[in-house]
């Protein structure tokens, strides 16, 4: 048959898969590619020269003080967010199908801070904390002088970071913790109730376990996008105070476009993406290892 033929499936292939296939190498394998190739070389990003250094990248970065801090930094950040973000977002999740009137109203009010862009967001938040809440402050304490912004500190500054991110991500995953409530079967909570468990319990015991999908999800993603953060730490700190709110993504930049060493930016990014990526299929494994069926 002529469908069984080898070439009819490579053709079928290509016609359906090709054009994504395409594109997915241009956009992604080949910048991949080539930002590996880099890391073995010196290039100030408008020379043509590129003088092959061998591993001496891999050495800057290992030697790279401040990027060890900022990764430091970044997994502090990345922690706390990810936690705050999951139990906020599970909270609103069961709230929004809990049957409370205009729920699906605050779907959409909850979900809209992730439809802002990152920059903008910055900078919005940026004079709420810089202005709104030092004018308040200083309203409420009655100080003779504004009180300090919490920007200006290198603690409030994560602190602000944290906050942001949480504010930003939470509607996003409540969209999957929604997902995953109404994927439950109704009936096992009803029998759970029926055999003498409070409404706390059921969910503990019955919901919880299967949802556990839902949960490897938006930690995952969480995970991922609090590593990678970019946008809103330039927007929002700039590395301010005194580079103190460096997260690892800034400093990769900073190192490639800023200071014009690609080769140890590019090298800097490889090891990110390696740790990111461990971190990431590491929790993917132990999260799908412990699924329950309904």
């Amino acid at each position: 048959m002529k469908r069984n033929k080898l070439s009819y499936k490579v053709g079928q292939f290509f016609m359906f898969a090709g054009p994504a296939a395409v594109l997915f190498s241009l956009v992604v394998v080949v910048p991949f590619v080539y930002g590996l190739y880099l890391t073995f070389t010196k290039w100030d990003g408008i020379s043509p020269q590129k003088p092959f250094v061998g591993l001496d990248n891999y050495r800057a970065t290992f030697a790279d003080s401040a990027y060890w801090h900022s990764l430091m930094l970044t997994i502090i950040y990345s922690v706390i967010s990810v936690v705050l973000v999951n139990i906020l977002a599970f909270f609103l999740a069961y709230l929004v199908t809990s049957g409370i009137k205009g729920q699906n109203f605050f779907r959409a009010g909850f979900f809209i801070p992730n439809l802002i862009g990152g920059i903008v967001l910055g900078y919005v938040w940026q004079f709420v904390f810089n202005r709104a809440f030092v004018v308040i402050g200083t309203a409420l304490t009655k100080a003779e002088s504004s009180v300090p912004s919490l920007l200006s500190t290198p603690n409030g500054a994560l602190f602000c970071l944290i906050l942001v991110s949480v504010w930003q991500y939470a509607g996003y995953m409540m969209l999957i913790y929604v997902a995953g409530f109404m994927g439950v079967d109704q009936s096992l909570k009803e029998a759970a109730l029926i055999d003498g468990c409070s409404k706390s319990q059921a969910i503990l015991h019955v919901t919880i376990p299967l949802m556990r999908s839902s949960f490897v999800q938006c930690i995952f993603l969480s995970t991922t996008r609090c590593f990678m953060v970019y946008d809103v730490n330039l927007s929002l700190t700039n590395g301010d105070p005194f580079n103190s709110s460096v997260l690892a993504a800034m400093h990769v930049y900073n190192q490639a476009f800023v200071y014009k060493q690609y080769g140890t930016g590019q090298a800097e990014a490889l090891v990110l993406f390696v740790i990111c990526a461990a971190i990431g299929m590491a929790q993917v494994y132990f999260g799908k290892k412990g699924e329950v069926e309904a």
